[in-house]
């Protein structure tokens, strides 16, 4: 049985083809028009429809590259259902480097949007109508924010009916139970009942081969799952640990921070000392960052100079850590094959 026409926006896509939509938003204020590139691959075959969108932050570009990756390698003849996927969404932020709207909002709080409303508000409206509403499952690609790297994780939310099969299928070494963002792309989505993960992996305006690679092969590992592509080979999976607990460790004062060593990723103690913060007068003496909990670090703040009660270490804990490190060294080894 093949797949019946794709009607997306006011454009027919036959199956086993793929179409470029231009989504236009609106102009600068130089009057320079603006468009946002929707690529729409609709398969042979009938199946879900998978939705993909990255830089809704427009400084989070590794998505991008994820996309580029995916988009090479999508086979129509052999796919199954739909997949639509917005690589630059923020296409004001990316132009000026930065994580807001072009109204100084965050796009991702803005959510599910209104046709009259901000500039924000209605980019995601549209998104919600065209893109989101039209689709079973969804992707939101990030990374940490400038100056915070993060290791390869998820945040799903598990009430939402199907998302703990959808996460697992992805492959990621950590999967961090989380609660919705208000006006987050993730609330909207789930609110109509749609599991959607995000995948959070590096850190703004800096490539990352392993976050990118990781990416891709999650989403290949999802489309498997979802039989939208077939199984040539039985994908390796790397054993994913599931938590909802992290915190943020900040900084107890201001200073520059002298890491002891590379945490990212690793396992630590409580009470082990992580860094130090100095005062660049030498004034003050030395402060310790000491882990106040056992955990996995899944983000870090890279920067060296920090001003007190800035999120310096995000710790993550888990029921059952002792396995946890040997976990996330399978990915690591996996992913650099």
């Amino acid at each position: 049985m093949t797949s019946t026409i794709f009607k997306f926006a006011n454009e027919l896509i036959e199956p086993g083809t793929k179409k470029t939509i231009l989504f236009p938003t609106a102009n600068l204020n130089t009057q320079v028009s603006m468009n946002i590139p929707v690529h729409v691959f609709h398969g042979k075959l009938p199946g879900p429809k998978l939705f993909i969108l990255s830089g809704i932050h427009g400084d989070e570009l590794n998505g991008i590259e994820i996309l580029r990756r995916v988009q090479q390698k999508i086979n129509l003849r052999h796919m199954a259902g739909t997949l639509i996927t917005v690589p630059a969404v923020n296409i004001y932020g990316m132009m000026l480097q930065t994580r807001y709207f072009a109204d100084r909002r965050d796009l991702n709080r803005s959510f599910p949007g209104k046709k009259t409303g901000t500039l924000a508000a209605r980019l995601a409206h549209g998104l919600m109508k065209y893109v989101v509403r039209v689709c079973d499952y969804g992707i939101d690609l990030h990374t940490g924010a400038v100056g915070h790297m993060n290791m390869p994780q998820l945040r799903v939310d598990f009430s939402v009916p199907g998302s703990k099969a959808f996460a697992h299928s992805f492959g990621a070494p950590v999967i961090l139970g989380s609660k919705q963002r208000d006006g987050s792309l993730r609330e909207a989505a789930s609110k109509l009942g749609i599991p959607v993960l995000v995948y959070e992996a590096g850190e703004a305006l800096r490539f990352s081969e392993l976050c990118v690679r990781g990416g891709v092969r999650g989403i290949f590992n999802v489309m498997r799952y979802l039989k939208m592509l077939k199984i040539v080979d039985k994908p390796r999976f790397s054993k994913e640990v599931i938590t909802n607990t992290s915190r943020w460790l900040r900084a107890p004062v201001s200073g520059f921070v002298e890491p002891v060593r590379d945490v990212l990723a690793k396992r630590v103690k409580k009470g082990q000392v992580l860094g130090y913060i100095h005062d660049p007068f030498l004034i003050n003496p030395s402060v310790k960052i000491i882990s106040p909990f056992e955990g996995i670090v899944i983000g870090q703040a890279m920067k060296v100079l920090v001003t007190e009660g800035d999120a310096l270490y995000h710790i993550a804990s888990f029921k059952e850590i002792s396995g946890v490190r040997a976990y996330i060294d399978e990915f690591h080894d996996t992913i650099a094959m």
